[in-house]
């Protein structure tokens, strides 16, 4: 289904995994770190070019094994997550499989980003593409320096091409689309502590609220409100930004820290580790917070707003539940609960098409998908895949695709999921098998693996750009679009 190599000669393989590919139907994949920026504090836009050219021409970052002109071929073999690989063994990428395949790496890992809608255009199809993200660090300690500072990141990715490979025709891309360099432009905004998670507010693509809201929760328990619209508008060509405040500090949690972060049309939820959330609300003088909705019994980890009803929202937490809650309830009590996973439940996202089907991912490594009118009668999942082999990190519907969405695990994979496909029996003894002879079970919803990442944490899909998913781990972002969506 994808695959592996085995290097002619052993003293020239890398000792580094890069990533992996497979055939026409799945793929298991990823790509290496690529590239590093510096100089945190200055307001000049900073810009990298990223991809491996670029790094070769710098002669200190990026190096060619040596060449052996009589070396054989090096053996390429179907992988699939789970068999386990020869010592000599390493993951290519097969981009036959990717349209667009980029790695993109900040100084400091991002373990939470979103993405800003921009005025480039809807459904967009082309190539190079865009992107604009806004991202929260988790910079850590530098060795003999201290606790390095924390920021929050406005990201321009342009040059984003088509992929090449050996299968192209000549003449089917045209020259612009393919062997660019994909670049990162940015601004910071100074950030006290970890960035746990950043969310953007709601916006229209091409009419972009100005201010352009962006809230983030600090591992001091604040959550902060900036506005990113100076940022947006200093990396689009125009002055400089001055604003390095947050317009808006949260401070109802305390000193509890929090992980759950949803933007609605009725406001701003937040909850934390200490069971509570809060709801924030735009007034004529500024912003205000209310009082707790306090159901659950363990840490709050995700929030989402209902894409039908402006009041009502979803909540997944530590105590293995997941609650549905209604703000115009006085009791700020929750409706609904059901137990939905066997330990924490991590990750929830609510179908934006379909508003009575929820996707929950927990810590045993569920994926679960939820038929919210059975809440009150029958509260079993629809359906339920474990194939992923550690925690769920993140989940999240397709913006158009009613059917498909996609799963990140901390076992390194994202997967794309489609309901949609049935399994077919007369396909059943085509079952791949592993090198000690056992059936692997690909459940036949799983439309793709993508690998190569370490520590994903966090994914999204562009609501611009059709099928393109971005994603961030410990060792930077992939961007990708695959044949399969």
């Amino acid at each position: 289904m994808s695959s592996k190599k085995r290097s002619a000669e052993e003293e020239n393989t890398p000792s580094k995994a890069v990533d992996m590919g497979q055939d026409t139907a799945r793929a298991v994949a990823g790509a290496e770190e690529m590239g590093e920026f510096e100089d945190r504090w200055e307001d000049e836009i900073e810009a990298e070019v990223v991809d491996g050219d670029a790094m070769e021409e710098e002669g200190d970052e990026f190096t060619h094994a040596p060449e052996d002109e009589d070396a054989p071929e090096p053996k390429k073999q179907t992988y699939l997550p789970g068999v386990a690989m020869g010592p000599n063994e390493q993951l290519v990428a097969d981009n036959s499989v990717y349209p667009c395949l980029h790695a993109l790496s900040y100084a400091w890992p991002c373990l939470s980003f979103d993405i800003l809608k921009d005025d480039l255009g809807v459904d967009r199809t082309g190539f190079p593409q865009t992107a604009w993200l806004v991202a929260g660090t988790q910079a850590g300690d530098i060795p003999g320096q201290g606790r390095a500072k924390d920021e929050v990141v406005v990201m321009r990715l342009s040059g984003l091409s088509r992929t090449q490979h050996d299968d192209d025709s000549d003449g089917e891309a045209d020259d612009d689309e393919v062997d660019e360099d994909a670049k990162l432009d940015f601004l910071t905004l100074p950030h006290v502590g970890a960035v746990n998670r950043i969310r953007a507010a709601p916006a229209t693509p091409g009419n972009l609220p100005n201010p352009y809201h962006v809230a983030s929760f600090s591992e001091t328990g604040k959550v902060h409100i900036w506005d990113v619209k100076p940022l947006i508008d200093t990396l689009s060509g125009g002055g400089k930004p001055r604003q390095k405040t947050p317009v808006h500090t949260i401070t109802a949690h305390g000193r509890a820290e929090g992980y759950a972060v949803e933007w609605g049309r009725s406001g701003l939820l937040t909850g934390d580790i200490d069971s509570k959330i809060y709801l924030t609300t735009t007034t004529p003088t500024g912003f205000s917070t209310s009082q707790a909705y306090t159901s659950h019994t363990s840490s709050v980890e995700d929030l989402q707003w209902s894409p039908a009803e402006p009041t009502v929202f979803a909540s997944a937490s530590a105590d293995r539940t997941v609650r549905v809650w209604d703000v115009r309830t006085k009791s700020r009590k929750c409706a609904v609960s059901v137990r939905a996973h066997d330990d924490d439940v991590n990750v929830i996202s609510w179908n934006r098409n379909v508003d009575y089907l929820l996707v929950s991912g927990g810590d045993e490594g569920a994926v679960k998908v939820w038929d919210l009118r059975m809440f009150k009668s029958k509260p079993k999942p629809v359906a339920h895949f474990t194939w992923h082999t550690a925690p769920i990190t993140s989940v999240e519907w397709h913006p158009s695709d009613p059917s498909v969405f996609a799963a990140s695990g901390a076992d390194d994979q994202v997967t794309l999921w489609d309901l949609s496909v049935e399994g077919d029996d007369e396909q059943a003894g085509d079952a791949p098998v592993g090198p000690d002879g056992r059936v692997l079970d690909v459940p036949p919803q799983l439309l793709f693996v993508h690998q190569g990442q370490k520590d994903v944490k966090e994914l999204h899909w562009h609501p611009q750009v059709p099928g393109m998913v971005v994603t961030t781990a410990a060792d930077g972002f992939n961007v990708f679009k695959t044949i399969s969506v």
